[in-house]
Order: C-alpha cells, then structure tokens, then sequence
C-alpha cells in the first residue's frame, strides 16, 4: 500500500474511504444539452424567413452596387460601359471633394450627436423624474421627432431664408440671408437636426434611466454623496448600455444625413454644402454617373460599417462586463 494511501490522502480517482469517486470536471466549453440544441433549432427556424427576407431585400442591391462601382457606366454615354476595375475608388480618393464632404461629414455628426446626448439626457431626466403632467411633458417633447424630415427641414429654411420671408433673420437684424453663406446653412442644419432627433435620443436615455434602481440613489444619499456623484457613479455606469444604443443608432443616422442639408442647401445661391450622402446623389442621380455614384455608396457604406465596429469595440466590452459584473 502507498503512503499517499495509508495516510489516508485521496489519490486520483479514489476517495477517503478507497472508493474511487467520479473524475472532476475540467472548466472548458460549456456542452449543449439536447433541450439547448432543440430551442436553438428552434429559434433558427423561427428568425429564417425573417433573414431571408431581409437579404432578398438588402444584399441583392448592396451586391448590385459594388458590380456596378467597378464599372465605367454613364447613362449619357451607354455605349461606354466597361469593367474598370478599381479605377472609380482611385478617382474618388484621389479627389479633394470626397475629403471636404466626408470631413463635412464627421464634423456635422460629431456636433449634433453631441448636443443632442446632453440635451436628451436632461429632457430624460425631466421626463423620468417629472411629479406631475409626465404623460404631457414625454407627449410634448416627441413632437419633433413624429415630424417628418422633409417637412421639418422646409420649416428651418423658412424660417431661416430671407429671400423667402423668414422671420429669423428679421428678428436677429440680419442684412444677409444666412442660408446664402456656408456657415449659415451649417449652423441651420445643426440646430434642425438638434431640434429634430433629440426626443429620439431622450426616448432611448429614459428606458435606460428605468434600469437604475432607486434604492442605489437612496443609500447613496445616506452615505453622503451629492446628485453629481449620485449621477456619474451611480446612473452613467448603469446606463451604458442605453446609452450605447442611443449613441450607436445617432451617430449612423447622423453620418447618413441628407434631407435636411439638401433642401437647406437648394435655398439660396450657396449650393455648394454637401455631405457624402449628398455627393452621392448629386453623382448618381443628378450627373447620371452610375460607376462613380455606386462607389460613392459603396465607400458611405464602408464608412457606417466602420463607426458601427469602433463603438462596438470601444464601448462594448465595458457594456458587457458592467452587465455581468465584472466577471
């Protein structure tokens, strides 16, 4: 007999009292059960005619672009087309005009997502801790974003266009039309889009606002900590997912901007603001150029594909590990 044995000591696969005992589990994957693998069946089953549906509508056009981005294709000159390469790709690149439009871009998107995070989250905080007429203050403040963006995008430039009447730059004492200058238009743009689309980012704030227990504020406040530590220790941290959501679905939304600088841009004789979503038009749809139009949507599209990937990168794992504690 072994010491190890005798001692009474349990050797591999042996207990206390020499009866062997089952082999202990090594961490590892996780096996499925057959129950695990039925519901996931099942739920594959369930979600495929959606998926189905959604790639019949969205990968044949995607497809259909990038062909067509790698075509010399010109409906003033159909006989012209041919296979190009990435030829449409080099000459936008190459371009100045894609790089002042995209930094157009990028600056109109990170301006009013901005604002509209510090905007949304106070009218959140007003609409979550409201004591009376709550139902009227989150009906109010959710009509500009129930707006269409058309309509609300012809309201600014009427407002704002003196050539057309507008009422803002009487009562400002302006000479100028402030939508015949870049940074008129820019300004207007911005503060339409703030208007517009900060309910909707107040709307995503106050259901994750709903997340945050009171009580954490109550024995906060017994401990001694004032609202502004209550709200950056307390509430931020709790509301990282909501506030990824609202983020992420903004700063997409926002990039992809074009209704509102088209129509604020076609009012005066300043028609040269552009965004990339704008370029695109004007490329695809007023200059017939199919080649270079698709790979302008191509290149927008790769663009949206890559914010999506930076928050999620960034801001997921936080999002995650706060979301299971840390382990």
């Amino acid at each position: 007999m072994s010491v190890q044995a005798s001692a009474g000591v349990p050797v591999a696969g042996r207990g206390t009292d020499g009866e062997t005992e089952p082999a202990r589990k090594q961490p590892g994957k996780k096996v499925m059960t057959e129950r695990g693998r039925a519901e996931r069946k099942l739920g594959l089953m369930l979600v495929a005619p959606a998926a189905i549906v959604m790639l019949a509508v969205t990968a044949y056009p995607i497809l259909y672009a990038v062909y067509l981005s790698l075509q010399r294709s010109d409906l003033r000159f159909p006989d012209d087309t041919e296979f190009v390469g990435l030829s449409n790709y080099v000459s936008i690149l190459g371009s100045s005009r894609w790089w002042t439009d995209l930094w157009h871009t990028v600056a109109l998107t990170g301006i009013t997502v901005v604002i509209e995070l510090v905007l949304g989250m106070l009218l959140a905080l007003v609409m979550h801790r409201a004591l009376f007429g709550r139902g009227l203050v989150r009906t109010t403040a959710l009509i500009p974003y129930g707006i269409v963006t058309v309509v609300a995008a012809f309201a600014w430039r009427l407002a704002f266009s003196g050539a057309e009447g507008g009422f803002v730059p009487v009562a400002l004492g302006l000479d100028d039309d402030p939508l015949n200058s870049t940074t008129g238009i820019w300004i207007t743009a911005i503060l339409a889009e703030v208007w517009k689309t900060t309910p909707f980012m107040a709307l995503l704030l106050l259901a994750g606002l709903a997340l945050v227990s009171d009580e954490l504020h109550e024995a906060a406040k017994v401990d001694g900590a004032t609202g502004w530590q209550r709200f950056w220790k307390i509430t931020i941290p709790l509301m990282k997912p909501a506030i990824l959501v609202a983020l992420l679905f903004r700063t997409l939304d926002a990039f992809r901007i074009f209704d509102t600088v088209f129509i604020l841009s076609n009012s005066g004789v300043n028609r040269s603001v552009e965004t990339v979503s704008v370029l695109s038009y004007n490329t695809l749809l007023t200059r017939l150029n199919l080649g270079l139009g698709s790979a302008l949507s191509v290149l927008v599209f790769i663009c949206v594909g890559i914010i999506a990937a930076v928050f999620i990168r960034l801001l997921g794992k936080d999002t995650i590990a706060s979301g299971t504690g840390g382990k």
